[in-house]
């Protein structure tokens, strides 16, 4: 707009850069082509007959302009005299029909403006509502006015800059603290699953290591029992080639358990070397359903600590103590490594554990 033009070329522009930024920014306004020559400051111009359609184009809008400008002029001083009727006082110069108004001025701040498009522009900006014409005419700017001019538009433009730079780095740092955070609560979630998954395998093997420790006891269990039966086999087939009675193992065995919670070791009329079995019951000093085996008469008190480790998790092998009733007696340690013959815990017993 013709506006914007006389506006730059009273700032002291040259006139073949004003209209190449014009033309450039497609005379989107003052700012865009403030902009425009502030940036391209120094560079050759180029030739806007380059192109036969620039060419016209620019013929095109040369000659359309005008019209427009004086249009957009007319209103813009349409407006600000009702402005200024309005609201603003009449100077008597303004008021006299033979003195011609030569600015505008701003009644809040005292400014003045060469035409009607800077001060549209002052009132945009500052807001100001409130103008009125004067005879002062504004002297075009000198070669040093128009460097100082040029060198504040300069450092705006910088600060402009500047600022936004700040603004933009200062989300960045913002951006990078979120992320960081995030990045901190994913790993104190993965260290939480880790723990949880590190107490899931432990009890995980302490189950498999009981499961083969009762594994290991049953086992043992059952070759003591087929040696049991082996043993009483023989027994039969000897006493039927030497014509003596047989006697059932089974009963002896039931008869034995029977009388065993009453009857000591030493109150039998038969002496410990002469049994080859132990029938034991073990009771938990905590309750519960007593554990019976038969084990041999050489097996350790160790070897009965392992067995009722396998029946359950409340005792272990390692801290486990025998005690018994009948007769009072304590079992240390060093005992753990003695033969239930030994111990005179045959032909069978009843232990606590505890």
């Amino acid at each position: 707009m013709a506006g914007d033009r006389d506006t730059l070329l009273s700032m002291g522009f040259d006139p073949s850069r004003v209209d190449w930024a014009l033309r450039a920014t497609s005379h989107r306004g003052l700012q865009p082509a403030m902009d425009h020559l502030l940036e391209h400051e120094g560079e050759p111009i180029p030739d806007a007959s380059a192109s036969g359609g620039s060419s016209l184009a620019s013929e095109i809008t040369s000659q359309s302009t005008p019209a427009m400008d004086v249009d957009g002029d007319d209103d813009d001083a349409e407006a600000l005299r009702h402005l200024i009727g309005k609201k603003g006082p009449v100077s008597a110069a303004a008021t006299a029909g033979d003195v011609e108004a030569k600015s505008i001025r701003c009644s809040m701040c005292g400014k003045t403006f060469k035409n009607t498009a800077l001060a549209n522009y002052h009132a945009e900006k500052s807001g100001h509502d409130q103008f009125e014409e004067s005879t002062e005419e504004i002297k075009p700017l000198t070669e040093e006015e128009r460097k100082a001019k040029l060198a504040e538009l300069q450092q705006k433009l910088v600060a402009k800059r500047t600022v936004k730079a700040q603004e933009e780095a200062k989300e960045a740092k913002a951006n990078e603290a979120i992320k960081r955070k995030q990045g901190k609560d994913l790993n104190k979630i993965k260290e939480e699953l880790k723990a949880k998954e590190m107490i899931k395998e432990a009890e995980q093997k302490r189950k498999e290591k009981a499961d083969d420790a009762k594994a290991r006891a049953a086992i043992k269990a059952q070759i003591e029992a087929d040696k049991k039966a082996r043993a009483e086999k023989a027994a039969r087939e000897k006493a039927l080639r030497e014509g003596k009675p047989i006697v059932d193992g089974q009963s002896e065995s039931n008869n034995t358990t029977s009388s065993s919670a009453a009857v000591t070791p030493s109150s039998s009329g038969v002496t410990g070397k002469d049994f080859k079995d132990t029938r034991l019951q073990i009771r938990l000093a905590s309750g519960g359903t007593p554990y019976t085996t038969t084990l041999p008469s050489d097996s350790t008190l160790h070897d009965v600590a392992e067995f009722v480790a396998a029946q359950t998790l409340l005792v272990s092998v390692d801290t486990v103590s025998f005690t018994q009733q009948f007769p009072r007696k304590t079992f240390s340690r060093t005992d753990f490594n003695k033969s239930l013959r030994e111990l005179g815990l045959t032909p069978s017993a009843v232990l606590i554990a505890s």
